[in-house]
């Protein structure tokens, strides 16, 4: 089983209606809402954890994860509003505006935590960046990482970030216990201030690191070296959800080989971890294929 940590929101996606005038349709969304969802339809054996609404919003998020074979029972429901992202487009690359102030997926505490008997947690997006949610997912990690396989993807938003000092704090100290990182290139500049994927291995003691870099593919580095793997052609309508649902894509050949464990990740062969970059990258190329972040079904494969 893979519990996945982290936001669920609506995405107002920019539309325009029949009279010409431009508007925004509800969508559901959220980066580790988007992998959860991604590795349903992969048929991959799947929860989610979150703060989730009781509203008519939250309404949407839980009936897209049911659709989807999420199992959503470990996610803390409350009455609080659900979180909204505007989004923009330019070029098919999405901006962001949040609205998350006293949401329920933001107020999420510690005191939230279920007990899990997954195999493996994903960690990420804009869930790590505030409080008081932030500090229950790293606490949320840092109990599980012992034993667990964890695997991150910060999925840097500068726009939501208001202090960076400490969100680089926290993201070295998941890092530093996770057992597979996944970040852009533009992301690890922003952590760190370079894009030594090598380096970063050497300091976080991760077995896997996936560096991603758009339409140029994505470097798997460890500890035996570094092995490229290229991205899948397609026609970009846009970009949302692509590297949730790589990161999905990859989770779930590794759970097929067997190796998504603590201790399996540590016996995954170069061709093993190729193959799932290999998956990560088919299917993501499929999610910008077609608007907003829908992730494929594993019979489109």
């Amino acid at each position: 089983m893979i519990l996945c940590c982290g936001e669920a929101l609506i995405d107002m996606l920019p539309r325009e209606t029949a009279a010409g005038e431009s508007a925004f349709a509800p969508h559901a969304g959220g980066s580790v809402f988007n992998t959860a969802v991604a590795l349903g339809r992969l048929d991959a054996p799947v929860q989610f954890f979150s703060g989730l609404s009781s509203d008519l919003f939250g309404d949407i998020l839980r009936t897209q994860l049911t659709a989807s074979k999420v199992d959503s029972t470990p996610a803390a429901i409350s009455d609080r509003p659900t979180t909204l992202a505007f989004v923009t487009l330019t070029d098919g690359h999405a901006s962001y505006a949040f609205y998350d102030e006293n949401t329920a997926g933001r107020m999420l505490s510690a005191n939230d935590l279920p007990k899990t008997a997954a195999d493996a947690l994903f960690f990420g997006g804009i869930s790590l960046v505030v409080e008081p949610c932030g500090a229950a997912y790293e606490a949320m990690m840092l109990r599980e990482a012992t034993t667990k396989l964890t695997m991150i993807d910060p999925n840097i938003r500068p726009s939501f970030i208001t202090d960076e000092a400490a969100y680089r704090a926290r993201l070295t100290r998941m890092m530093g216990v996770a057992d597979i990182i996944k970040t852009s290139d533009e992301d690890l500049e922003w952590i760190v201030g370079d894009t030594d994927a090598q380096a970063l291995l050497a300091s976080t003691g991760a077995q896997v690191i996936l560096l991603t870099r758009g339409g140029d593919g994505v470097s798997i580095v460890t500890t035996n070296g570094t092995y490229d793997v290229a991205a899948e052609k397609a026609k970009v309508v846009d970009t949302v959800g692509a590297g949730d649902t790589f990161s999905a894509g990859f989770m779930a050949e590794l759970h097929r080989s067997g190796h998504l464990t603590k201790d399996g990740i540590k016996q995954a062969s170069e061709a093993d971890l190729r193959a799932a970059a290999a998956f990560g990258a088919k299917v993501a190329a499929i999610t910008v294929s077609r608007a907003g972040a829908n992730p494929p079904w594993a019979s489109e494969l």
